[in-house]
Order: C-alpha cells, then structure tokens, then sequence
C-alpha cells in the first residue's frame, strides 16, 4: 500500500470494495427515504499488535486484523443501528436496510453530502507497527527486564509489555461529512513486584500517545519507566498503614486527574446531563466548583493518546471549556445530544469500533494550573495526606459519590511529606469535593498516556492531568486511627 493510500482513509476503506461516490450516495438516499432525520455510515479498518514478556520470556503476542461498518440512522431521539464485519456493496445495502427498519419515525430529511472538508491534523498517520522490527521489539522487552532487575535485588518478577495500533475511519453522513482520519496508538507498560521480609508489593509505569514506536528507542525513555515502576515498588514496601478519617488531602500532579476525569468529567458529558441523571444537570450558570478550578477537554493537543483530529461523527477535534472559575460553562456533546438539547456538538462523540454507536465521550480532561507553588500547599497542611497514583474505583453518576485507591501516597506532618502509606482509598462526593479545593499549583502535569475510559461497555484512550492541588476534606477510609 503507498503512503498517498495509507494518507487517505477513504481509499484505503472503500477502493478495495469497488464502492464509489455514486454508490454512497445512493446507499445514504436508500436509508434517508423513511422519514429518518439523519444517516451515517462509519467505516473502519484497524490493526493490533502486542507483545508481553514475563519471567523473562515473551509469553504474549497477538496480532489481529479488523475492518467493518457501522450504519445509523437517526429519528428523533430514536437510533437504528446495524453493522457488519465486511464492506462489499451488497453488504452495506443489508446493512443500512436493517438500520432504516429500526427507525421508521422522523422528519424525512432528504440525504445531501458535501465534498470532503479540512480537519486539523493532531497527529502524524505513520504506522506504529510496522516502524519498528519484530526483532527489536522483543530485544528491547528482554532489555528492560534485565534492567528493572539491575536495579535492585528486591526485585523478583518482571513486565514488560508493548501495544500498538493503526486505525482508519471515514464517516459518510446525510449532514454534509464525507471524511476520513487515520489514527496511529501505542502504549508501553512496565510492572515489577519487589520483596523484601516476606512483603511484597507492585509498581506500575508506562507511557504512550499517537505516534509511533521509535519514541521508545530515544534517549532512556524505556528505562525511564522501569525506573519509576521499581521506585513505587520500593516506596510501597516501605509504607505503614493508611490513617482513617476526614483529613485535608493533597493530590499530585498528573495522574491524579484520573479523579477527575471520574468523578466530575463523566458527569458533564451530554447524554446524562439531558436526561437529567447527572449530579451537573440543569446547572450551567451555577457556581460548581471553587473559583480556584477551571477544567477542560481538549482534543487538540499535538500527539496526545486522547487527541482526535475528528470525532467519530466527522466533528473536527476541539477544546471545550467545562468549567470556569468554578462556574459550569457547558457539557460535552455528539451530535444526538446537542441536537435535541438545542446546542452543537462540542467534537465528542466517540464510539470503540464500528461495531459501536457514539455516545458523548471524554477526550484529554484537565484542571488549568493556578498559583500556587507546589512545596506551599504542602507546607499549609498540619496532618493530611499527599496522593501521587491511584489505582481502581468506582463512580455513582446521578450522585457524584466516589471511592478511589491510591497506590503511592504519603503521610503529610506538620507541613512536610513523611512516611508512605498503604491501603488508603478517597472516599467522597465529586461536585462537593470540587468546592473544596482551597489551592491550585502552578505546576499542571498531563498523564504520560495510559488512560482507558470506559462506559457502557466501550473503551476508549483519554488523557487526563492536573496540577496539585489540596482538598481541605476528604474522607480516607486507612486501616489506623
């Protein structure tokens, strides 16, 4: 395949099918003739490689191969949806026929598909598969492996695992979108379990974004991340046991956002906000939050695991302001759910394959940074504790209720970082805990790109971050008093 064909999703989807422009417009009329508001035809192809190694031998490799489509169509709040795992013409006509049988009440808006239009580009369309060997693949898993080893005796077991994938899409659609992205991913992943007395404990690092896989075969970017994951580790055999009760909390920079993206990011997505379900419904206008916080989804960040050029219904990516100075400003919406909100898609309708239908999604939410030097907030604080990573947790919607584990956190006394801890979970309510932030640092961190969203049994890659920030009450459920 050229590099002209790999550039141009439409090509590379549809020329193989022998399906032209003539025959998408004849397949978009077929599903727009009973009264149906809206059409959409998603076409994709995307590839996947992993490989895994532990106990020093790569135990895990996969490679697969999946291409479809997914056919919409639209009335009212009512959504017909079909797909099919192959793109032959005589398969999208049982395919949008089978999506127009499913919605048979609308408007009757007659289908019309402009030509292809421009969309920034937030990332390159190299392959990420193919940029590196097999053979450096693998050499680079033993390769860390010895090194985490290397790097303290402590350690007994080892992880190393490396994904990448090369995705296409082109969306065809009764509003006028007829455009295609081409999205390369990857992701690399260090674990180790060190053991020191009969203890032991793990640590976690990893990376990625859009981009290829050279970036790992730069400077010590690979042995960055075992060094981290052996750190925590370490820390984590060192930790006492987590202090129980209402405490001033201090959360890191970065990864930590994950809290956020959680507990206050899904609760401004649009479909739960029109249906009334959201703990943020019918409160744009309103004072949310403390002044201190202004959060945002942004699409448009220059490689960024969570950016898209376009969303899954042809919106080009963009950055939405959620909240401002603590006062909601908007959700964040796909074009169901602006549409009959009275609003406009904000680029986040996202789906996980063709074999999904969008819904409003999360791209890369954070927290903007204040003022704050990082070592003051710390320092404001008597007893209190500092969360640098966490791990599970869960999230109630409709009522903002949250529980989440740390996986590295720290005692604060009299103003300084001591001891780690362990077992300690943050238990709270989202939009009560976000009035509670009394300082934001100077100091915003992104996540180095490891995010996995899920809803409605979809994952997608999100990005989130935040600078530090203190929370003068959350409740910490520990394992001492």
């Amino acid at each position: 395949m050229s590099d002209t064909q790999m550039a141009n999703p439409k090509n590379q989807l549809l020329d193989a099918s022998d399906i032209t422009d003539s025959k998408l417009e004849d397949l978009m009329g077929r599903m727009m003739s009973r009264q149906v508001d809206r059409g959409e035809l998603y076409f994709q192809s995307f590839r996947n490689e992993s490989w895994a190694l532990e106990e020093g031998m790569v135990k895990d490799a996969g490679f697969s191969v999946s291409r479809g489509v997914g056919a919409r169509a639209i009335s009212g709040e009512k959504s017909g949806f079909a797909y099919a795992d192959d793109i032959r013409p005589e398969v999208l006509e049982q395919t949008t026929s089978a999506a127009k049988s499913i919605a048979r009440q609308g408007s009757g808006k007659v289908a019309h598909v402009e030509a292809t239009r421009d969309v920034p580009m937030f990332y390159g369309t190299s392959d990420p598969i193919t940029s590196v060997s097999q053979d450096d693949k693998v050499a680079l898993l033993s390769r860390i492996d010895r090194f985490a080893r290397s790097l303290d005796p402590r350690v007994k077991e080892v992880s190393v695992r490396i994904a990448a994938t090369h995705e296409s899409v082109f969306i065809y659609s009764s509003d006028g979108i007829s455009n295609g992205d081409v999205r390369p991913l990857v992701r690399f992943s260090v674990s180790v379990i060190a053991e020191q007395n009969g203890r032991r404990e793990q640590g976690m690092s990893g990376g990625g974004g859009r981009h290829d896989l050279k970036w790992l075969f730069e400077g010590e970017n690979a042995e960055d991340f075992a060094r981290e994951a052996v750190r925590q580790a370490l820390v984590n055999l060192d930790a006492i046991d987590a202090p129980a009760g209402p405490l001033q909390v201090v959360l890191g920079p970065g990864w930590p956002g994950v809290l956020l993206h959680e507990a206050v990011g899904h609760g401004l997505e649009g479909d739960f906000n029109r249906k009334g379900t959201s703990a943020f419904s019918n409160r744009i206008g309103q004072q949310v939050a403390s002044p201190l916080c202004t959060i945002v989804d942004d699409a448009t960040i220059p490689n960024r695991r969570g950016s898209l050029s376009m969303d899954d219904e042809g919106t080009p990516g963009q950055k939405t302001v959620l909240i401002e100075d603590g006062v909601l400003k908007g959700y964040m919406h796909d074009k169901l759910n602006s549409a009959l909100m009275g609003t406009s898609s904000t680029g986040n309708g996202r789906r996980e394959s063709y074999a999904h239908q969008p819904m409003p999604r999360m791209t890369n939410t954070f927290m903007l940074a204040g003022e704050s030097d990082p070592e003051e907030i710390i320092k404001s604080v008597d007893f209190g504790v500092y969360a640098v990573a966490f791990g599970g947790g869960q999230v109630d919607i409709t009522s903002g209720q949250f529980v989440f584990s740390a996986t590295e956190a720290y005692l604060i006394e009299n103003g300084k970082k001591s001891s780690p801890i362990r077992g300690a979970t943050l238990i709270g309510n989202g939009p009560e805990i976000m009035t509670r932030v009394s300082m934001v640092g100077n100091d915003l961190e992104l996540d180095r790109g490891v995010g996995v969203c899920g809803k409605e049994g979809q994952g997608v890659p999100v990005g989130v971050g935040q600078p530090t920030l203190k929370v003068d009450e959350i409740t910490v459920g520990g394992t001492s008093t």
